[in-house]
């Protein structure tokens, strides 16, 4: 039995990868993976922000099913829960402070590390993923000192993409080295232009997107890192590991920054691949797959029987996957204005159809991703499917309510 492997990167956009169309040479480790891997290009993210994302990831359920919770719900089953009770060594490592042992993400991991006691900056307000990887580096040393008898579960995710976007000069330079800008004026764009969502230069907007894109870069490094600790260790060819991102980020594609209660493709579509060092040939897979998806998947790849608790369903065999709708829901916040009147946003998507009803103000959208695949057209008052896919979306959100 092989170990299992779930690497995420926060906010990291599907179309910033060349295994996905990218010319700019961002990613270039990860591309270089891709013959061993087994690629979806239609996966979808259950949200546009980690509280409505990784509940997908690690629960296999939707954010709102038991109402707007702050901490995670006791009847979540996180897929740590369900492996340690297998008898499975679990171990999850990463910085985010919503996925945070104050908030319940702690549950069925033998080693659990959020960070929240370390010391971080303003400008870099997490972990880097170098940290990670080292942590990791020595919780995998202890592994095979004391545990190696036994299969494990490890969960790893990067911060590093996320803003405020102050990357290592080095990678600023391998995107644009004309950008000559302080970390303190890096974190000033954050200030006055992110956290404000200020789209009203175009400029600045590229700007923002350069060094994003820088940090891309420099992620693709630090994944280079671990998978060469892997084969340090011996370990890469016992391992299976699934790659995605718990969601994207905006820059004004449609009128905003950063990742808010949208559900745009920009913010929607995620990478995913599952890697195998034993696999010969790259393979793609083109059905639309939520992330969702991932826990039972899991269970699939150690071999144990799904769950009743988990809504998604196994991806492999990738071949017998069954076309069906990917949905997703949020609460339609704008960076930290929430309030206690914002009202939830969900999405359905079936086929290149998509429909997207935001509740605080009854509002429908529908887009045809294969004719307008930026979202720009509104066909809901043109297209002779617009009341079917207003039914589906109907149910799904009637089925979510369990409180």
């Amino acid at each position: 039995m092989k170990n299992v492997i779930l690497l995420t990167v926060d906010a990291l956009r599907k179309d910033v990868l060349g295994c996905y169309g990218n010319k700019s040479g961002l990613t270039p480790f990860l591309d270089s993976l891709s013959n061993k891997c087994l690629g979806f290009t239609k996966a979808q993210s259950t949200g546009p922000y980690t509280q409505a994302s990784f509940p997908g990831i690690l629960t296999s359920s939707y954010y709102l099913e038991y109402g707007r919770e702050k901490k995670l719900s006791p009847p979540r089953t996180l897929i740590s829960q369900v492996l340690q009770r297998a008898g499975i060594v679990t171990a999850g490592f990463h910085s985010n402070p919503y996925l945070c042992n104050f908030f319940g993400w702690n549950r069925g991991w033998d080693t659990f590390y959020d960070s929240m006691e370390a010391e971080v900056t303003p400008e870099i307000p997490y972990l880097r993923g170098s940290e990670i990887n080292s942590k990791v580096s020595k919780w995998l040393s202890s592994y095979l000192r004391s545990s190696a008898d036994r299969p494990f579960f490890l969960w790893l995710h990067y911060m590093d993409v996320h803003e405020p976007y102050v990357p290592e000069r080095r990678y600023i330079n391998l995107v644009d080295p004309s950008i000559n800008l302080s970390r303190e004026q890096m974190l000033d764009l954050f200030k006055n232009v992110i956290l404000k969502r200020d789209v009203s230069d175009e400029q600045t907007v590229k700007l923002l997107k350069k060094l994003y894109d820088a940090h891309v870069r420099q992620v693709d490094d630090y994944i280079k890192n671990f998978f060469t600790l892997l084969e340090t260790l011996s370990l890469l060819p016992n391992c299976l590991i699934i790659i995605t991102s718990d969601h994207g980020d905006e820059f004004a594609e449609h009128g905003g920054l950063s990742h808010d209660g949208k559900m745009y493709s920009e913010l929607i579509d995620v990478p995913l691949a599952i890697y195998d060092d034993d696999r010969v040939k790259n393979k793609t897979c083109d059905t639309l797959v939520s992330t969702i998806d991932i826990p039972p998947t899991i269970l699939h790849l150690f071999g144990l029987e799904p769950i009743q608790q988990f809504q998604g369903r196994s991806l492999l065999p990738w071949e017998d996957y069954p076309p069906k709708g990917c949905c997703g829901e949020a609460i339609g916040k704008i960076g930290h204005q929430e309030k206690e009147t914002d009202q939830p946003v969900y999405f359905y998507r079936e086929n290149d159809r998509k429909i997207i009803y935001r509740e605080s103000d009854h509002h429908w959208q529908m887009y045809n991703l294969e004719e307008d695949p930026q979202e720009r057209h509104n066909i809901i008052d043109t297209s002779v499917e617009a009341e079917e896919m207003k039914e589906k979306l109907r149910r799904r959100i009637k089925q979510c309510r369990k409180v």
